[in-house]
């Protein structure tokens, strides 16, 4: 049996961005289909949208339903007004120190900014 690989996904664009937010679901649908251990981080504008007090779009709402890890950066959280105990239950908040332990962890690192 083959070892999983893990691949961390860095989304750092608004989910309104339609374009590219579609890119990414079908990709991340594709992996978790071949089982591939991956996590998302949203950072930048990429955590509008991860609060409960917001709508979920349909597309986000598809990628929280996936069997895969998703966080959300605290300090982007706060630097847009929100607050980051009104997180998706789907979504953990992290810091820098938990982002860096996730990434020297991984084995590839995809950009997304």
């Amino acid at each position: 049996m083959q070892e999983k690989k893990k691949i961390v996904y860095l989304y750092g664009f608004s989910h309104t961005i339609d374009a590219k937010f579609d890119i990414l679901l079908e990709i991340i649908q594709e992996h978790s289909q071949l089982n591939v251990d991956m996590v998302i981080i949203f950072l930048h504008d990429g955590v509008i949208g991860t609060s409960k007090r917001t709508l979920t779009n349909d597309k986000l709402r598809k990628l929280l339903n996936l069997p895969i890890s998703v966080y959300a950066l605290i300090p982007d959280i706060k630097a847009r007004g929100m607050d980051p105990k009104t997180l998706n239950d789907k979504v953990k908040g992290i810091g820098y120190d938990q982002l860096v332990d996730i990434l020297v962890g991984s084995e590839k690192i995809v950009s997304w900014m």
